[in-house]
């Protein structure tokens, strides 16, 4: 006698856009992760460096935008089981911004883990934007006062690690530093 194998549920973009506006998920490999509201530390955290890189992207007048979460990213155009919200998002290609968001990978991605998601971002999320090209992708743990940078070289993430006391080399730019003795914490 067999069993039968229970099936999980595949979603796709549609039931993505389709949840009700005022539930905050993301959708990875057809799976809808929901996300809790973001603690005080975590908006101070991102404030911060929403400001350093807008005002950075600013003074150089280049053609790169920054993005604070909510902001949609469909990793992979061809893809419809996988849209993300990044804590930040900077996107350098004006060609992958749509209405909804962005279509393709960030040039840089910014996470700040929260205590109920840490593996989402240490684990899964770095698989998934290493696989989608994202160039660096940094985790910012405001708990542990930690900073993890990936840096895309060729095929393969290069990492190192920081703390909050340290002045950090933003790797697609090639003068731009984020200090995080400024943050205060």
């Amino acid at each position: 006698m067999s069993e039968a194998l229970a099936h999980a549920n595949i979603y796709t973009e549609k039931d993505y856009y389709n949840l009700p506006e005022n539930v905050r998920a993301e959708l990875i490999d057809g799976q809808i992760y929901y996300m809790s509201a973001p603690s005080r530390i975590h908006q101070k955290v991102l404030s911060y460096l929403h400001v350093r890189i807008a005002n950075y992207i600013d003074s150089k007048d280049g053609p790169c935008e920054v993005y604070p979460a909510p902001f949609a990213v469909k990793l992979f155009s061809e893809n419809d089981r996988n849209v993300v919200e990044p804590d930040i998002s900077v996107i350098c290609d004006p060609n992958k911004l749509t209405d909804r968001g962005c279509t393709g990978a960030p040039d840089w991605i910014v996470e700040i883990v929260s205590p109920s998601n840490s593996s989402h971002d240490y684990i899964r999320k770095l698989n998934l934007y290493a696989d989608a090209g994202v160039r660096e992708y940094w985790i910012v743990n405001p708990i542990k006062e930690t900073i993890f940078v990936y840096h895309l070289e060729e095929t393969k993430f290069e990492a190192a690690a920081y703390t909050f006391q340290d002045k950090i080399k933003v790797n697609i730019y090639d003068d731009m530093w984020i200090d995080f003795t400024e943050l205060g914490l």
